[in-house]
Formats: structure tokens, C-alpha cells, sequence
């Protein structure tokens, strides 16, 4: 009778518990910009101003963060965070970091700090590669349907 309640007890364990390691830490997407709830950071701690100087996803460092928006920001170097924390408009992904792609739907999905596209001098994050080239080939297309969805979308996500 003990060796049935013993094995009843693990298989709800194995029922009710995901298999393998946990994954990565996903960001919330509850918020107004996209933050990895056990950390803080945004865009998964890349730097925000490299995908404008440098053309790529760099990391940023603990040396050099910022907080702005309700988010952790990392950058690469003092003058990075210096031109974010003059200008985080211009440098933040737009959308909270959001898939715009997604938005224009009217879901609010996180982008992936990894699968970006800077438009229009503006930093774009997309869930997936397939969500990225669809933007960049009509971005006014998904623009316009973004932006008349994002103030519904916004108001929907906690500050």
C-alpha cells in the first residue's frame, strides 16, 4: 500500500511538474516594457545604443546601467548609457520592446533581443525572423496598424 501511495505521488510530481531543467527566465509580458521579472532588465540586458553605433546585439555590463521607464538598462560603455539617458526615446525599442508585427495584430508579444531591425532610426525587436522580414519589407504597413493598436494595448499592461 505504501509503495502505491509512493507512486501515485510521483507521478502527480511528473503530471504537474514541466519536464527536464526550468528554461530561461521569460519576460513578463504584463508590463509596459518588456523585463525579465527576476532581474529587471530590459531587452534581456543587451545594450540598447549598440544596434544603433555598432549594427549588432551587444551585452551590456553592470558597470554601465541605467534605469529608465520602469527597466534596467545595460550598456557596453560610458558613452552609450550617456546617449540613452539623454535621449531613451530614440534608443529603447519601440513598443516596449514588443513585436511590432504582433501589436499590429493587437497581441502584445515579446520581442527577442536577438531578432531586431533598426527602421526609420528607431529600434524594433520581433518574436521571430519571420515577423522581422515581413516588417522590413512593408514596415509602413505594420506601422500604421501598430500604432492605432498599441494606445489599446498599453492600457492593458501594468505600469
Amino acid at each position: 500500500m505504501r509503495r502505491l501511495a509512493l507512486a501515485m505521488i510521483g507521478l502527480a510530481a511528473l503530471l504537474l511538474c514541466p519536464a527536464g531543467p526550468a528554461p530561461h527566465a521569460q519576460a513578463a509580458t504584463t508590463e509596459r516594457i518588456v523585463v525579465d521579472r527576476h532581474t529587471g532588465l530590459a531587452i534581456d540586458g543587451f545594450d540598447p545604443v549598440a544596434y544603433f553605433t555598432d549594427g549588432a546585439a551587444r551585452m551590456g555590463v553592470i558597470e554601465f546601467e541605467a534605469s529608465a521607464g520602469g527597466a534596467i538598462w545595460r550598456f557596453a560603455n560610458a558613452s552609450n548609457r550617456a546617449a540613452f539617458v539623454e535621449h531613451p526615446e530614440i534608443y529603447a525599442p519601440q513598443f516596449g520592446g514588443y513585436d511590432p508585427v504582433g501589436i499590429a495584430r493587437g497581441v502584445p508579444v515579446q520581442g527577442n533581443a536577438l531578432v531586431w531591425l533598426v527602421s526609420g532610426q528607431r529600434l524594433y525587436l520581433f518574436e521571430r525572423e519571420d515577423s522581422r522580414d515581413a516588417f522590413a519589407a512593408d514596415p509602413t504597413h505594420y506601422l500604421a496598424q501598430a500604432r492605432q493598436q498599441w494606445p489599446a494595448l498599453l492600457a492593458t499592461l501594468a505600469e
